[in-house]
């Protein structure tokens, strides 16, 4: 788990630009129908961001990220991964459903990847799409569960432009290759970056994982922070405020410097 109900994403500086937000809901290829939270800027840079969260799913964290990222410029869309169990109605979920684990937890069990993997194109698709603010670059920002997800999705198949994921795990997990064992898939470039003191991502597993990308020939840079733990980017936590500003000035450069001119 990573960012509980209180969670807050911590700022990147004064915003450049008004945004707006409005919850959306979907609909992936098999019918299936999941909630997403869209964030519009007032000047759109033409880049997109594809917003995965952790395994609570969409948390108020996420809706406030996707407009910190639209106050910068970048049309934002944060989704959720439990439309086909638990519906699109987060709000009847109850408050406790992104802080009780008991209550998700079922949910999360239930997430096969035709599922997951449709609902990532379905809304990449929407991003490039005139409804979506016809976007010429997409990006995918994942975090924890969804940093690990984003990762994945450096596969040609989601015709990413680059992803970015905090401290997801890249190894086998319950049985399932991770992104390192799938690094000769991933060809979009990828930022990774990672909690030094993160006990449940040593930094061998983050090493095995630089390796295998280097192996495969994908362009990647990996950044971890001596003493920040797993989920350190959150405004809430004090004495990382330092790493949470550079890990927000690479996400931004990672977009712009990779999505050229």
């Amino acid at each position: 788990m990573c960012y509980d109900s209180d969670a807050i994403p911590p700022r990147y500086g004064e915003p450049l630009m008004a945004a707006q937000a409005e919850p959306l809901i979907l609909t992936s290829g098999d019918g299936a129908r999941f909630a997403a939270h869209l964030a519009r800027p007032e000047r759109p840079s033409g880049t997109a961001v594809l917003v995965l969260p952790d395994n609570r799913g969409l948390s108020g964290f996420y809706r406030h990220l996707t407009v910190r990222l639209a106050e910068q410029g970048h049309t934002a869309l944060a989704i959720d991964y439990y439309g086909r169990t638990a519906g699109t109605d987060l709000a009847a979920r109850g408050a406790d459903f992104t802080s009780d684990e008991s209550l998700f937890r079922d949910h999360l069990s239930k997430l096969t990847p035709e599922g997951l993997y449709g609902d990532i194109l379905t809304a990449v698709d929407f991003l490039c799409s005139p409804a979506g603010g016809s976007a010429t670059r997409a990006f995918s920002l994942g975090f924890c569960m969804g940093g690990r997800f984003a990762f994945l999705t450096a596969a040609p198949r989601f015709g990413l432009d680059g992803v970015i994921g905090f401290y997801g795990y890249p190894d086998i997990l319950l049985g399932a290759p991770g992104p390192t064992q799938r690094a000769a898939e991933l060809t979009a470039p990828i930022l990774g970056l990672f909690g030094g003191a993160d006990e449940n991502i040593p930094a061998d597993t983050v090493a095995a994982f630089d390796r295998a990308l280097t192996e495969a020939g994908n362009e990647h840079e990996f950044v971890s922070y001596p003493g920040a733990p797993h989920g350190f980017f959150d405004q809430r936590l004090p004495g990382h405020e330092e790493a949470c500003a550079d890990a927000w000035r690479r996400v931004t450069s990672f977009i712009t410097a990779t999505a050229g001119p």
